[in-house]
């Protein structure tokens, strides 16, 4: 007997199908299924595996002769002077792009064009003969003078006792990276809003005030990421101070590969793992650095390592709760 429209159906007329489904809130969602993310992973694994795999097992490497020189004397002279090369360079670098930033966004018109002649410059010269011509300066100088130009000189130094190596090697990284930096810190301000600075305009604040309390904590959010990237390369870039008879720690290992010539790829292994701990920890600097300069800007800051860490072992113990549950 067939049921009206709208009639209720009672439990026991129910379908089979009707009666044996579970209730809403124990039926569980089923993942979409992603077969291409599961090839493109295992092709990588695969990948992965052998490289890992020809590195431990190749006996070329020559793993005991690189855990023989990874903390010998000589590298870690040479590891020396490559921080302190680049430590130098990135302060002068960073001073003069301070300068050289604000010189371009100044109303002086020859402010701005020695700001931008210079800027082009070196960004045109390739930074090795940047230091080549550093290291032969004293052949076209042999004293340098302060003075009036064209007239008397007050002061005189000899070019070639103040031109050591680490001198031309930190001048010639510094001046190169004050250009690269110029251009990092001006894109950083021009990305401050121009309503931040009728706003600090407009309630009368002095121009020194509106630059380091209202411009410069916004412009740093975006000058950060960009600078740590120069410092990053700053850091490998003075592997080139070796040109100039500075022993650096790219420096280092090529003289100790000249000495045994077998052992020239564990050394290069060795400037390899010291050049990537470097910049790892550049990098981890650079994370709190963001960290610290987007309060405010969002709403809640990124998680750090040891937090997201413990948020995914907090995942983990309630999957398995909820799947020991069920």
């Amino acid at each position: 007997m067939s049921q009206p429209p709208g009639a209720a159906v009672s439990l026991a007329e129910a379908p089979p199908a009707a009666q044996t489904s579970k209730p809403l809130a124990a039926q569980r969602v089923q993942p979409l299924r992603r077969p291409g993310r599961w090839i493109a992973t295992a092709v990588v694994l695969v990948v992965v595996a052998q490289i890992a795999h020809g590195l431990a097992t190749n006996p070329f490497y020559q793993w005991d002769r690189f855990r023989y020189w990874f903390l010998r004397p000589t590298v870690l002279d040479g590891l020396l002077v490559t921080l302190e090369v680049a430590a130098l360079s990135a302060l002068l670098g960073l001073i003069g792009g301070v300068l050289l930033a604000l010189a371009r966004q100044s109303g002086s018109p020859v402010l701005r064009a020695v700001s931008w002649t210079y800027t082009w410059l070196f960004r045109s010269v390739p930074l090795i003969v940047v230091l080549i011509f550093l290291y032969n300066f004293s052949a076209l100088y042999k004293t340098l003078s302060l003075g009036i130009p064209f007239g008397p000189a007050f002061v005189t130094f000899d070019e070639s006792k103040l031109a050591t190596d680490m001198t031309v090697a930190v001048i010639g990284l510094g001046l190169n990276e004050a250009a690269y930096a110029a251009e990092v810190v001006r894109g950083g301000l021009l990305s401050v809003d121009q309503g931040q600075h009728e706003a600090a305009a407009a309630l009368g604040l002095p121009k020194g005030y509106q630059f380091t309390r209202i411009v410069l904590p916004q412009a740093l959010r975006s000058i950060t990421p960009n600078y740590v990237n120069q410092l990053i390369g700053l850091v490998k870039s003075t592997s080139l101070v070796f040109y100039v008879s500075l022993l650096d720690l790219f420096g280092s290992v090529q003289t100790m590969g000249s000495t045994y010539p077998g052992d020239i790829v564990p050394l290069l292994l060795v400037a390899t793992v010291w050049y990537l701990i470097l910049t790892s920890a550049v990098s981890v600097v650079q994370f709190y650095v963001e960290r610290y300069f987007a309060r405010g800007a969002t709403r809640t800051l990124p998680p750090t390592p040891l937090q997201k860490a413990r948020a995914a072992l907090a995942a983990f113990r309630t999957r398995l709760r909820g799947e020991a549950a069920v």
